[in-house]
């Protein structure tokens, strides 16, 4: 039988180093760690929300654009405004649990999302106007 190479060790206060609720802590022999400089834990994704709003002041509640995306589901550019509509809630719902940044973001592409789409209406509309005046169009 070989023997492990790995122990366990109680370390004081790694139990609040680590963000987890043991006190004990698994290594491999001569693979020994230095103790992390912030009590922070690691992430492998993008950095919370909370790291960056210390920086700037809470300026309240981001928008949603909730009106303007119900307002451009009138226009006939519907996979557009169906989508522009559904970035307004997820929006809505990220500012409704904390998350400040993720509503802005979703807000900003419900926003554009939803000009782009009246826009595109507008010009459709134009344009069916102009082609059923001259009479190239008949339904």
């Amino acid at each position: 039988l070989r023997g492990s190479k790995s122990f366990t060790a109680a370390l004081a206060g790694e139990a609040e180093r680590n963000g987890h609720g043991l006190a004990y802590k698994s290594v491999s022999v001569g693979h020994l760690e230095a103790a992390p400089l912030s009590p922070s834990r690691l992430s492998l994704g993008r950095a919370s929300s909370t790291a960056t709003s210390t920086a700037a002041p809470e300026q309240g509640r981001p928008r949603d654009y909730l009106v303007l995306a119900i307002f451009s589901c009138f226009c006939p550019v519907w996979p557009i405004n169906v989508v522009a509509l559904v970035f307004s809630i997820m929006s809505r719902n990220s500012g409704q649990q904390g998350d400040m940044d993720g509503a802005r973001r979703l807000g900003r592409m419900a926003r554009l999302l939803s000009i782009v789409s009246i826009i595109l209406g507008t010009i459709i509309i134009v344009l069916y106007i102009s082609l059923s005046v001259r009479g190239n169009i008949s339904f």
